[in-house]
């Protein structure tokens, strides 16, 4: 009768130990029978490191190698180079679908600073930041596409490249847009079809 009547008070002891302090806050760490890995050596970022030569915890990538989702063929298509140059053309379809999506993607990062029409008159402008390039003058009318792709790529001056933000495909429907913007802001009426010209009385 007594093992059971010690088995009993075991029992209790047990269950007060476990349920007793549900719900109370405490500083003291809690008693871990398997830690499940929440503790394990770990290097910090930017730390020093006695296991590498130069001391140091970051590590360079393995020369030669490309991340996953980052090599394509087409070098044109991923860099705006063509060799040792930047090339002209665009490697996507050039079509009414591409310039609206160029147009979406320009109006949420491009127009702060360059303002909707690409002219330079933004929001960023009026608040003191003079130097926002005008897109729709002629030095950079006279960039080629490859240009202009490897500025919104990679950034130029002051501006900051958006690769980490646009797509491959997003960043040249955004050179699409800006192409169609410098047309319009420098259009003639050469540029008219004559059909359009005696439509409008020219």
């Amino acid at each position: 009768m007594r093992y059971v009547f010690l088995v009993f008070i075991l029992g209790v002891i047990g269950v007060l130990a476990i349920l007793g302090p549900r719900g109370e806050v405490s500083t003291r760490p809690p008693l871990e029978v398997f830690s499940d890995m929440d503790r394990m050596p770990k290097y910090q970022p930017q730390a020093k490191s006695a296991f590498f030569a130069d001391g140091r915890t970051d590590r360079l990538p393995v020369d030669g190698t490309v991340a996953r989702g980052t090599y394509y063929e087409n070098e044109y298509y991923s860099t705006g180079e063509s060799g040792e140059e930047f090339g002209s053309g665009f490697p996507i379809g050039v079509d009414y679908d591409s310039i609206s999506r160029g147009e979406d993607r320009f109006n949420i990062y491009c127009s702060i600073c360059h303002g909707a029409a690409g002219d330079g008159d933004s929001m960023t402008k009026k608040y003191g930041m003079l130097t926002v390039a005008n897109l729709t003058e002629q030095r950079l009318v006279d960039y080629t596409d490859g240009q202009l792709y490897d500025v919104v790529k990679n950034g130029k001056g002051l501006m900051l490249g958006y690769a980490d933000r646009l797509t491959v495909e997003d960043r040249w429907n955004v050179v699409l847009y800006v192409r169609a913007l410098q047309r319009a802001a420098n259009g003639t009426v050469d540029d008219l079809t004559p059909a359009k010209r005696e439509e409008l009385g020219l």
